[in-house]
């Protein structure tokens, strides 16, 4: 069953029908009424990765509700319809088609990357901007998709970063990796490979688990035959957190390294007592740092948008996509058009969040490259770090 959830003015889980988006109102451009423009989204918002597809979508809601609040853009609210794909391609293809025939201005927020692979070229052919998608897939960062628009660093970024810490911090050379066996995780995978491959080196062991379960333990067992130093990983938060508190029964404690894209906030939930020293990249600054104006902004639009909504690296992610769409539509000459966005923001290049800039041009469409370094403490909060210490 597909779930729609539709956020307005107050952030909220309706469920509703199969109720049209042209519910009166004259409109040039799909999406575009005279009182409000509409977007869709297909993420999780069930299953193993549920947190992931909620988090992005709490966020975008806070952005677009603070525009709101403010009278929106030249007098037009925005709208965000989202559907529930459970981190499936299948159902976010039967999703995507439906907002687009719907009629939805743009897709955002997208969840991950077997679903982004299924869907983007639909919306590239429908000519749908496909803006802020959850992942850092390599293919989404060809110049050659023009309907694409990143807000985060790439894949690449992430696990250059993991192999250059670890070994000039650590000194580790025998690393070892689990991950996700679809997409995400050969992205993950191919990352590494490459970042391990510039320095001579060469994966000890491989282990992997099947989207959307927790079966981990062969892979554990596999990895634990080569007694790695690290083991970098490539997945939900779930079956990462199965991974490591079945590697700590085992008395397997290596440097654990994850992928921003298995949920920070979920896995320390997770992992309880078990995440003290677990590694995360992020690709957004750290949400509790309020001396960046960026942050302190995302915080106060969250509460206002939900009093009970945890701050969190997923949501600021969400928050920072709304945020550029909120900036380039302002910034948009003439009606507002599917591909007036797209070459707003491309023309514009350059969007001043609050001291964290997004920058675009002609043939870059990501606007940060920057990996930041966060390490989960013994209470299950994280510290920022520049290093990685034993």
């Amino acid at each position: 069953m597909t779930c729609r959830l539709r956020g307005i003015a107050v952030a909220g889980l309706l469920g509703l029908g199969a109720t049209l988006l042209m519910d009166g109102g004259a409109h040039a451009e799909p999406g575009v009424f005279d009182d409000r423009i509409v977007f869709g989204q297909s993420a999780a918002f069930d299953g193993p990765a549920a947190a992931l597809g909620l988090g992005m979508r709490e966020g975008i809601l806070a952005s677009f509700n603070e525009a709101n609040a403010a009278g929106g853009i030249n007098g037009h609210r925005l709208e965000l319809v989202s559907y529930d794909d459970g981190y499936e391609p299948e159902r976010a293809i039967a999703n995507t088609k439906r907002l687009i025939s719907e009629g939805v201005f743009a897709l955002i927020g997208e969840v991950g990357t077997p679903t982004s692979s299924a869907v983007q070229p639909i919306a590239a052919e429908a000519g749908v901007p496909f803006i802020g998608p959850f992942t850092g897939a390599a293919f989404l960062r060809n110049p050659s998709l023009g309907n694409v628009i990143n807000v985060r660093g790439s894949y690449d970024q992430e696990t250059e970063a993991w192999i250059e810490r670890l070994t000039t911090d650590l000194g580790v050379s025998r690393i070892a990796i689990l991950y996700q066996d679809d997409t995400f995780g050969r992205a993950g995978l191919s990352g590494v490979s490459k970042a391990l491959e510039k320095r001579g080196m060469k994966l000890v062991a491989e282990g992997t688990y099947e989207r959307n379960t927790t079966a981990v333990k062969m892979a554990l067992l596999e990895i634990r035959k080569a007694d790695p130093e690290a083991i970098v990983m490539v997945g939900a938060y779930k079956p990462s957190a199965e991974f490591i508190k079945l590697a700590r029964r085992l008395k397997l404690n290596p440097v654990f390294v994850n992928i921003s894209f298995v949920g920070a906030n979920a896995l320390a939930k997770e992992l309880g007592k078990d995440g003290k020293g677990v590694v995360v990249t992020q690709v957004v600054p750290f949400p509790w740092d309020v001396s960046i104006p960026l942050v302190a902004r995302y915080q106060k639009a969250l509460k206002a948008t939900n009093a009970d909504a945890q701050i969190g690296f997923v949501s600021l992610e969400g928050y920072m996509v709304g945020r550029l769409v909120v900036e380039a539509l302002g910034k948009v000459k003439g009606p507002v058009t599917r591909a007036g966005l797209l070459s707003t923001i491309k023309e514009v290049g350059t969007f001043d969040l609050g001291g964290i800039t997004l920058t675009y041009g002609a043939d870059d469409h990501q606007g940060m490259d920057k990996v930041f370094l966060t390490v989960i403490q013994a209470d299950g909060s994280f510290k920022p770090i520049d290093h990685l210490e034993r």
